[in-house]
């Protein structure tokens, strides 16, 4: 017996292994040039590249008064917002300035229901520690704490990502995930995706909808879904009109942290909070909640707060 001869299937693997080596060698340069574009083109910048010029009119011409497009969905046990922008600022600054977890605190506390966010550098991943609760004055050991894994998961002079997420979160939802994305326009000017959503199981979705039935009956979103008898404009409401309500206070926070980069870095605070206020009540049907002063006096109180358990590495609960 012929212990040398080759098995039948090692035969037929050696078999395709030439069909594909001579396919390949035989390729001219401009298929192999086309093969490296269908690449290119389907690469994250490049994708997100053609969603803007597929939303060149919904940019253009929307009820926000800016560039910009919010859509919804709601599965049954999920809700997910997003956001297209254009950003009048260079993709080079926000690329840089948007690349840092502790950026991401900064941005996150503007929203009223966060009350604190606190960096956590470890060997294997960065966490953002925040907590949310009530939109007024709030000791800590009362409200719910999240941890969002954070990563810059791509940096290149092209394109940007980078994404938070949370496994679980209060009163029975779970995998947060936020993920903004940008690249540079030939105007100038940078295209933005936001991102938010989260799960939701039983305990859960009644909690959200206890909710939207009593304290938020009357909260309504950004999508119009029909005309009412007055002809007056029906807006989504329920857990959708919550996702957009919410993915609508990040962008402004985005927006508010890098207008803010403007001033000295000593009145960057005071104009992040007071224009992510003035943002939000150009919206008052979705998001006025506070009047500005009491907006403004809690945010000072947690900013207080943030510092001190900086200085001293010990969390404030009061």
């Amino acid at each position: 017996m012929n212990n040398n001869r080759l098995s039948p299937g090692i035969c037929l693997l050696l078999m395709l292994a030439a069909i594909v080596f001579w396919i390949v060698a035989g390729m001219s340069e401009a298929e192999a040039a086309t093969v490296a574009e269908d690449r290119l083109k389907s690469s994250p910048a490049a994708i997100l590249h053609a969603k803007h010029q597929a939303l060149t009119s919904e940019l253009a011409d929307n009820p926000y008064s800016r560039p910009l497009v919010l859509e919804s969905r709601q599965s049954p046990r999920n809700i997910d917002g997003e956001i297209y922008a254009v950003i009048f600022q260079p993709f080079a600054k926000v690329s840089a300035s948007l690349a840092g977890p502790q950026v991401w605190c900064d941005i996150l506390s503007l929203h009223q229901n966060t009350k604190y966010c606190g960096v956590e550098r470890g060997r294997q991943a960065t966490l953002l520690t925040m907590n949310v609760g009530k939109k007024s004055d709030q000791p800590l050991q009362d409200s719910f704490r999240l941890a969002l894994g954070w990563e810059r998961a791509a940096q290149t002079s092209e394109y940007l990502l980078v994404s938070l997420n949370a496994d679980s979160g209060p009163l029975g939802t779970h995998d947060y995930r936020i993920r903004l994305e940008a690249v540079p326009l030939q105007s100038g000017e940078t295209f933005l995706h936001l991102s938010y959503s989260y799960g939701f199981g039983i305990s859960g979705k009644i909690a959200m909808e206890t909710y939207l039935a009593t304290v938020g009956r009357n909260k309504v979103g950004f999508t119009v879904t029909g005309k009412g008898m007055d002809g007056r404009p029906v807006h989504v409401d329920g857990l959708r009109g919550l996702i957009e309500r919410n993915t609508m206070r990040y962008y402004l926070a985005i927006e508010s942290y890098l207008g803010a980069l403007s001033v000295p870095e000593s009145e960057q605070f005071e104009k992040r909070i007071s224009d992510w206020f003035s943002a939000s009540e150009r919206y008052p049907r979705q998001l006025h909640e506070l009047e500005r002063r009491d907006y403004l006096d809690m945010k000072r109180s947690e900013y207080r707060r943030q510092r001190l358990t900086e200085k001293t590495g010990l969390l404030d609960s009061g």
